[in-house]
């Protein structure tokens, strides 16, 4: 993997996160020489702090997963708190590695950079055509100027990139909140939860909206695959669309949930149809292992041995 015949340094940003304990166990089965870095290695959003846990690393690649996020309800909580703290873990990821002497960032953006105006199925180049989606707006503006700063940096100091716009990814290791986390993991939470109590299940909005979902360990080998050979933005995604209330239908399938599910259409959709071009992701090579049953089964079998089973 490197001219010296030693395995290339890389860093991983969020490594405790849900995509980044699958990134890191990826990458060691590659054979790389994996440091994941966490919360308790350093608070990202302090400067002086990722500096130094990047000087001991000195990564010669990086894949920066780190981040705050939530899902619809917490967008629109705390947007004003989304937007400062991506802020400052991007900006301060980018200059750490860029001083630490990295040749190469992978940077995990979101989908939520594309706006309502992006024609479909949404492509890399239109990420700057009109605002991201009102509900999705700060996040989504921060991940934009994450993308910005890594075009200044090559610009200036030559650092390589690439920007992996993310679908919906989802599996083990979740945050499964099920008050602002994202549409999968607080759905599992919430079956998993009314099985239990033998209690009904109410959904937001109306099921209509169409999404794209990525279970974890392709996300990873998506990521692993940018790192090696892509650059530049790059949609990552399963290319397959589905809407929420078949999501909702087949989910309940897997769960063998037997009560009612109830939509409350007082709720926000959010964007009605997220499509994406994924034709720079498979001309890499990349073709997702996973479809949704598989993946929703195995996360929610996941859930239920690992989490649900203190509600016992």
């Amino acid at each position: 993997m490197s001219d010296q015949d030693r395995p290339v340094r890389v860093a991983v940003t969020g490594a405790a996160g849900m995509v980044g304990r699958r990134v890191v166990e990826a990458l060691l089965a590659r054979h790389y020489h994996v440091t994941g870095l966490t919360r308790q290695d350093a608070d990202l959003m302090d400067a002086r702090a990722t500096d130094a846990a990047f000087q001991r690393v000195r990564p010669e690649m990086v894949v920066h997963l780190a981040a705050r996020v939530a899902g619809l309800g917490g967008n629109l909580a705390t947007p004003g708190q989304m937007f400062y703290e991506n802020i400052l873990i991007n900006t301060n990821v980018i200059e750490a590695a860029r001083k630490a002497g990295a040749r190469k960032v992978v940077a995990v953006g979101s989908t939520a950079v594309y706006s309502d105006l992006v024609p479909l199925p949404m492509r890399e180049d239109d990420i700057w055509l009109g605002p991201p989606h009102g509900s999705e707006a700060p996040y989504g503006n921060a991940k934009r100027a994450m993308l910005a700063q890594l075009e200044a940096y090559k610009l200036e100091y030559g650092l390589e990139y690439a920007y992996a716009t993310l679908t919906n990814s989802f599996g083990p290791d979740d945050k499964f909140d099920e008050k602002h986390g994202h549409v999968m993991p607080s759905l599992i939470s919430k079956f998993h939860r009314a099985i239990i109590n033998k209690e009904d299940v109410t959904i937001w909005g109306s099921g209509t909206p169409q999404r794209d979902f990525i279970y974890s360990k392709d996300t990873a080998a998506a990521l692993v695959t940018i790192m090696e050979n892509g650059t530049g933005a790059i949609n990552v995604a399963s290319g397959r669309e589905t809407s929420i209330r078949a999501m909702v239908e087949l989910m309940a399938e897997i769960a063998q949930f037997k009560g009612q599910i109830l939509w409350d259409r007082s709720k926000p959709d959010g964007q009605a149809l997220r499509k994406y071009d994924i034709s720079r992701l498979s001309a890499l090579g990349f073709v997702p292992h996973y479809d949704l049953r598989a993946g929703i089964a195995e996360t929610f079998d996941w859930f239920s041995r690992n989490v649900g089973s203190t509600r016992r």
